[in-house]
Formats: structure tokens, C-alpha cells, sequence
């Protein structure tokens, strides 16, 4: 039986809800399968910001660094969207830990539950079957690069560009590793007839590719991959993508899932691993228990699979999840004109159903 020690950081807004059913639900796992998880707290974001003046406290890397997966909420906070020019800012404590635990993949699972098709604005029978795994690299590119500066009289800016061939090899050799477990192709997304780093890129995929003869490469510039993800999502098997591109990507594909609130992530390098929700903090609708936690949930389930191997019991988080779907559940967000009122439930109802499937699964 597994013994493991999991860092909780809530974070902002409504972070600490959703986490609150994270948690639950991986008690509640490890209690029907024999398991022992051990779960602390800690800061980071707005909240660290509030307590420590810094968002993200030492002491909350230092655990995390010992951890063995980190559950997150959110981070961030209006008020350093209306001001951009302060300083500190939550978003800097996840861009730390990250580079901090060298997590360099953030591995995104667009799937389809066939309830919800009716919540995204695409045909039914575009979306119906479709199942694509997006592997966004997070160390570097434009979020990183240097150098990094406005000019003295504030009229230019200037961020850049940069991969090195290790960064893009690790990343690509992680997607084709993926492709094998599934249906062997992998979709390369680059802006190589313009950049010079994409051009680099395009490059070192066809290198590592050379080791999976097995996987169909195809490379796709980013802006015909932006709209063949809207005209025809089912062609996408494995899509693997730098730091800015992949941001975007997969913030368009959440809508592919119908909502942001049920797409799950996981931030993974080759040791302590992040999994958190996409969606962001969502202070305007935080403490009124109208956030969807599912994604969140789901994230658990990508945590017990990736960084414990714990592949049944992971299962069983994504066959709860879709059970109460199937039986008719729905938080706001994911809810149409045809759900019935009394089957639109608060974040704590359908936390609470998801944990009762997992403590008193149905059988297929």
C-alpha cells in the first residue's frame, strides 16, 4: 500500500473551495484502497502576498520540494489586474515553483464527456469522440526569456524568445512517449515560416521523432492550428506545443470540453509534480459555492495516475466523475435550459456526490 505526502496549496479566490474537494476526494480514495495520505497546507499567490509580502514563501517551497505532488487551487486577485504596475504578484509565485521543481511539461487531457457535449458551443457530432493530450512546455519561451525591459521613457517593450534544443527534446520525447499508449500520432505546433526558435524547434521534434517510428509526426503552424482545433478537433491525437502557444491552445480547447471548470492539469517535470485546475481564481464568484470543482477532481486523478502510479484508483475518480454526470448532475456552469433545478447543484453538493460514487462505486 502507498504512503505519500501531499502539499495543499489553495491559493486565491476560489481555490481553497475547489482544493477542499480535491482533498476529499483523495482521502477518501485512499481509504477504500488501503492507502495512507498525509496532506499540509501552505501558501501562495494573493493569500502569500497578504501574509509574507512575498507570494511564495520559502517555507512553502521548501515543502513542496519534499513533497511527492503538490495539489493547487488558483492564484491571483483583481487588484494587480487593474494595476500593472506593482511589482509583486501572485502569478510569480506559480512561475517560481515551477521553475523552481523544474516542472518543464504541463500535460493537459481534453476529454469529451458525452452529458456535456451540449455545453460547448461546437456541433455535437464534431465533438463526440474526441480525446486530445496537449504537452505545453513551461520553462521556457517568451514567459521566460531574456533579456526583458521597457525602455526609460516607457514607449517600447521588449520579451524574448528563447528555447535551447534540450528544452524542446524533453518536452517532444514526453509527447511521443504518450502517443504510444494511445493512437500513435503526434501534431507538432510551431510558427516555423516566421521564427527563428520555432524553426529550432521543428528541428529537434524531427530528431526525437526518429526514435518512435512507430508515431505519425505532423507539423502545424499555430495559427492553422487554432482553427483546425475549432473546424475538426477529432484529427488531434497528442499535440505538443511551446509555453505562449500552448497557453492559448488549450484555453480555446476548454471550450471544446464545454467549460474551463472541468479541464484538469498536471505540471510534471522528473520528480514532485503540480496538479491544479486550468481555470483561474474567479474572485467574482468566490465564497458564494458556485465554483465547479470537477476539474480540480480530476486533477486528482491525473496526480494518483502520473506521480503515484496508481492507475485503478485513479480510474475511479474519472468513473465517479462521469457517473454523476451520467445521472443527470450539474453545477452552473455546465448546466443547460433542459437540467432540471433541482439537479443544478453548489459546489459542495457535487463534491459530496462525486465522494459517494467513489465510496460506493456502480457497477458496470
Amino acid at each position: 500500500m502507498a504512503e505519500k505526502n501531499i502539499i495543499v496549496l489553495p491559493g486565491d479566490g476560489i481555490g481553497p473551495e475547489v482544493t477542499a474537494w480535491g482533498r476529499k476526494v483523495l482521502e477518501e480514495v485512499a481509504s477504500r484502497f488501503g492507502h495512507t495520505f498525509h496532506f499540509e497546507e501552505k501558501l501562495i499567490g494573493h493569500a502569500a502576498i497578504e501574509a509574507t509580502e512575498t507570494p511564495l514563501p520559502d517555507d512553502t517551497l521548501e515543502a513542496c520540494k519534499k513533497s511527492d505532488a503538490i495539489l493547487l487551487g488558483a492564484v491571483g486577485h483583481p487588484m494587480y489586474d487593474n494595476d500593472p504596475s506593482r511589482k509583486v504578484r501572485p502569478e510569480q509565485g506559480l512561475l517560481k515553483i515551477r521553475k523552481e521543481l523544474g516542472l518543464y511539461a504541463n500535460i493537459r487531457p481534453i476529454i469529451i464527456f458525452d452529458e456535456l457535449i451540449h455545453a460547448s458551443s461546437l456541433k455535437s457530432e464534431l465533438l463526440r469522440g474526441a480525446d486530445i493530450l496537449f504537452f505545453r512546455e513551461l520553462t521556457g519561451g517568451i514567459y521566460f526569456g531574456e533579456p526583458r525591459y521597457r525602455s526609460d521613457d516607457g514607449q517600447i517593450a521588449v520579451d524574448t524568445l528563447k528555447y535551447s534544443k534540450m528544452e524542446v527534446a524533453r518536452i517532444a520525447r514526453k509527447a511521443f512517449e504518450a502517443a504510444m499508449t494511445r493512437n500513435k500520432r503526434v501534431h507538432s505546433v510551431d510558427k516555423a515560416n516566421v521564427l527563428e526558435s520555432s524553426r529550432l524547434w521543428r528541428e529537434t521534434v524531427n530528431e526525437v521523432a526518429q526514435d518512435f517510428p512507430e508515431v505519425e509526426l505532423i507539423h502545424m503552424f499555430i495559427d492553422n492550428a487554432a482553427m483546425q482545433l475549432i473546424r475538426q478537433p477529432k484529427q488531434f491525437d497528442v499535440v505538443v506545443t511551446g509555453n505562449m502557444f500552448g497557453d492559448i491552445l488549450t484555453d480555446e480547447a476548454s471550450q471544446i470540453a464545454g467549460s474551463l471548470g472541468m479541464l484538469p492539469s498536471a505540471s510534471v517535470g522528473d520528480h514532485t509534480g503540480i496538479y491544479e485546475p486550468i481555470h483561474g481564481s474567479a474572485p467574482d464568484i468566490a465564497g458564494q459555492k458556485l465554483a465547479n470543482p470537477l476539474a480540480t477532481i480530476l486533477s486528482t486523478a491525473l496526480m494518483l495516475d502520473i506521480s503515484f502510479g496508481l492507475k485503478e484508483e485513479s480510474q475511479s475518480v474519472i468513473d465517479a466523475v462521469d457517473q454523476i454526470l451520467k445521472e443527470g448532475w450539474r453545477t452552473k456552469d455546465i448546466s443547460s435550459d433542459e437540467t432540471p433545478a433541482d439537479h443544478v447543484l453548489d459546489t459542495d453538493e457535487i463534491g459530496n456526490k462525486v465522494v459517494q460514487h467513489i465510496i460506493s462505486p456502480v457497477e458496470a
